[in-house]
């Protein structure tokens, strides 16, 4: 009997391309890795004593954690766009301290405590200055946690865990890897300055009273008609205020804390008499009562006044230009030094610390 020796057929071409195209798909996503590991545009390896990387993301959300992990600071500032304006630097001189602006754009209340935490947990701060708008006494900030901003749970715990370097292997951790490579060659600029600042309104030579007039009063609303509103008898429901508790008392006894209600224009408050007016005095007393606790001064710069009331002050009802900016700095200031309502009635003064005059 014959034995069939006849040699194996060779493998079909296409087996042989899928096993290239495998190889190569796999060669090019850990070459991928290898290059986001090296570049690090998150700043995983930040910590004290090792810089962080350039601030290079779009999305602050992004790129503030290894601002906090680098422990270049000692005090930050919390909040949304209303309080990004409010530099550093100028603070620094204000108050001692290192300070960086950790204030993120349409950050909500929950966003803003997760980065604030991380902050307050990585060693004791000197002192920190929370921004608060009008989300902080939502009704539905406990469940209204995120904005279309993609935000990144991964990089807000301490310590990292052992994932991280795997969850930035994607297609925009490359791009901004890829930032950093320019950044490092000269070729690109950072984004933002190293602690956080940044002048992201248009050159004050560029502005036009027209136009942001349009911006402030442009739907033709009355202020304080939207938003909502509890109904004449019922409980107010303000759910991010424990978590402004729980963050000042985080801070240590001899910390400086701050809290202010930023100055929006008069369009984005609330109608005196309204619901919505109601429902702002009850958070605000409520913050109050908060801060009295924890030996936090509250400055609520979100009245009526002579700079709420002009529009000349804002590119629109939210944002106020940089002589602003350079004024709540210095009342701030102020108020710490003399904690009383101010005479020209730019600011009140809520809370003060035990022992100081009022």
């Amino acid at each position: 009997m014959l034995r069939d020796t006849a040699t194996p057929a060779a493998p079909a071409p296409w087996r042989r391309f899928a096993g290239l195209l495998l190889g190569a798909a796999g060669a090019l996503g850990l070459g991928v890795l290898a290059f986001v590991t090296i570049l690090d545009p998150y700043g995983l390896r930040a910590a004290p004593g090792r810089a962080p990387g350039p601030i290079l993301d779009l999305n602050q959300r992004f790129m503030y954690p290894q601002v906090v992990r680098s422990g270049a600071y000692d005090a930050a500032v919390f909040g949304t766009s209303t309080a990004r304006l409010l530099d550093p630097q100028a603070l620094d001189r204000a108050f001692g301290g290192r300070f960086a602006n950790l204030a993120m754009n349409a950050a909500t209340p929950w966003e803003q405590t997760q980065l604030a935490r991380l902050f307050l947990a990585r060693a004791p701060a000197k002192a920190v200055l929370f921004g608060l708008d009008a989300p902080w006494c939502e009704a539905d900030a406990d469940t209204k946690r995120l904005t279309f901003r993609a935000f990144p749970p991964w990089l807000y715990r301490e310590p990292l865990g052992w994932d991280a370097p795997f969850r930035q292997w994607n297609q925009q951790s490359a791009e901004i890897a890829g930032r950093a490579l320019l950044h490092a060659l000269g070729r690109m600029p950072a984004r933002i300055r190293g602690d956080g600042y940044e002048v992201f309104t248009p050159p004050e030579s560029r502005y036009d009273a027209a136009r942001a007039a349009a911006h402030i009063h442009g739907d033709g609303s009355p202020p304080g008609t939207t938003g909502d509103a509890n109904a004449p008898g019922q409980a107010v429901s303000l759910p991010a205020l424990p978590w402004l508790d729980a963050l000042l008392g985080l801070v240590p006894a001899d910390g400086l804390k701050l809290v202010a209600f930023m100055p929006v224009n008069v369009a984005a408050q609330p109608e005196p008499g309204s619901a919505a007016a109601a429902r702002e005095a009850t958070c605000k007393a409520q913050v109050t009562a908060i801060a009295r606790r924890h030996g936090a001064t509250v400055v609520d710069f979100r009245i009526p006044s002579a700079v709420t009331r002009d529009d000349t002050n804002y590119w629109d009802a939210l944002h106020y230009r940089l002589p602003v900016a350079a004024r709540i700095v210095a009342d701030l200031k102020r108020a710490v030094a003399e904690p009383r309502d101010d005479p020209d009635g730019v600011y009140r003064v809520l809370a003060a610390p035990p022992g100081a005059t009022k």
